[in-house]
């Protein structure tokens, strides 16, 4: 039976204290557990996901979405792993962050303790179900799930599973809610649930997370949109460069830290181009470059404006020529989401200035921008990349699921 939202923030409220004051073994004990129990279930898991990956087909859903909304038992048992991993990280929560003496006599200190009941809104990708619950469950946070219809089926199936292992290890299941009724009405609604939802994290496209962040009455974590760029620099190794630029493009095309979008230096481009065409023939990616591009290679779809500041989510590549790296650094800052950049270089002064001038959560150099993921990282899964400046930055964490409070000890001072 669906619950509605006042029983979903009545129940959710009556988990917060008992998450609370649950301790690291215990949660520990209980995220292997639920890592088990999925292993254990990917045959049901996946019986599920194929209802939702026939509808998604039949309603002619684009392929890097049905890639987001596939389940394999690989998948699944990354998913398991990645809380796994975060059963094996140190727990932030009760870590005192400083203490210091007043003159007074007063020791005011830092406390780390969670933030409470999380609300996710996300869309078709049913491995955020499983990390959202290991690493909220791992910070002492209630957290109430509101998934796309797409991946209904999934969702289900994933929570029933967690919920069952919770309910076995003794730990109250309503750690973990999802919200089942797909009326975007309740969407709407829950995005005013100050009177439960400590935090809200948008975790999807550019249209669910501008919705969040502008109705929205309950503090909003803001995850971002990913056009993702690669600098060939005029120094680069040629070889690495279409290595790092293909797997950028082609390894997983529905994901945020895909690069869409490459930025070339003039010096470099005519012997690069016919090189990473034809190494980007294998996957049938479109490349749209500018007019030096298209003189290069054949086979090249003429650029527009828009096409600088695209998230494709698809087998498209823009490409951009510059004449120097400074041109490079201003075209990515303009047109970058603030995500993921990377400089392919043999000049460490050019590096260095990548590292200090491209405004963004992630910047490498010499590697692939697909690296930007919590589970790479060393967090065991991620929360969403947060690509805005306040409280989180990049790939969330357990710290960015905290907060803190003040611990204050005296010995009878008054003002």
């Amino acid at each position: 039976m669906k619950r509605t939202l006042d029983e979903i923030g009545m129940y959710a409220m009556a988990a917060k204290p008992h998450m609370q004051l649950l301790g690291t073994t215990k949660k520990n004990q209980a995220l292997e557990a639920v890592a088990n129990a999925l292993n254990e279930k990917a045959d049901y898991l996946i019986a599920e996901n194929e209802k939702d990956m026939q509808a998604g087909k039949e309603a002619g859903m684009h392929q890097g979405l049905l890639d987001r909304l596939l389940l394999t038992k690989d998948r699944i048992a990354q998913m398991a792993e990645g809380l796994v991993q975060i059963a094996g990280l140190e727990d932030p929560i009760g870590e005192v962050l400083s203490m210091k003496k007043r003159p007074n006599g007063l020791l005011i200190g830092q406390k780390r303790v969670p933030l409470g009941v999380v609300g996710i809104i996300y869309e078709s990708r049913p491995n955020v179900t499983a990390d959202a619950f290991g690493l909220c469950f791992k910070t002492g946070n209630v957290v109430v799930l509101k998934g796309g219809s797409d991946a209904m089926h999934s969702n289900i199936a994933i929570v029933k599973v967690i919920r069952e292992a919770l309910r076995a290890c003794k730990v109250d299941e309503d750690a973990i809610q999802l919200i089942e009724d797909t009326d975007r009405a309740v969407t709407t609604a829950l995005m005013k649930r100050k009177d439960f939802l400590d935090v809200l994290i948008p975790r999807g496209g550019a249209g669910l997370i501008r919705a969040v962040v502008e109705n929205s009455t309950v503090p909003v974590i803001e995850t971002g949109t990913g056009n993702c760029h690669i600098y060939v620099d005029e120094s680069a190794d040629l070889d690495m460069a279409v290595n790092i630029i293909f797997n950028a493009k082609t390894q997983r095309i529905g994901v945020c830290n895909a690069c869409e979008s490459l930025v070339v230096h003039e010096k470099v481009e005519k012997a690069l181009m016919p090189l990473l065409k034809a190494k980007l023939d294998e996957k049938s990616v479109e490349i749209r470059g500018d007019e030096q591009v298209q003189e290069s290679v054949s086979g090249i779809v003429p650029a527009v404006e828009s096409d600088w500041g695209k998230e494709y989510l698809d087998y498209i590549l823009s490409v951009k020529t510059v004449s120097s790296i400074d041109e490079a650094i201003a075209h990515i800052n303009r047109y970058n989401t603030g995500h993921s950049e990377a400089i392919i270089t043999r000049d460490y002064a050019n590096a260095q200035k990548f590292l200090e001038e491209v405004d963004a959560a992630a910047v490498y150099v010499n590697a692939s921008t697909r690296f930007t993921d919590g589970f790479e990282f060393g967090f065991g899964a991620e929360i969403g990349i947060s690509t805005q400046k306040l409280h989180a930055r990049g790939p969330m964490g357990l710290t960015a699921l905290t907060t803190t409070k003040y611990i204050i000890y005296g010995n009878g001072q008054v003002r």
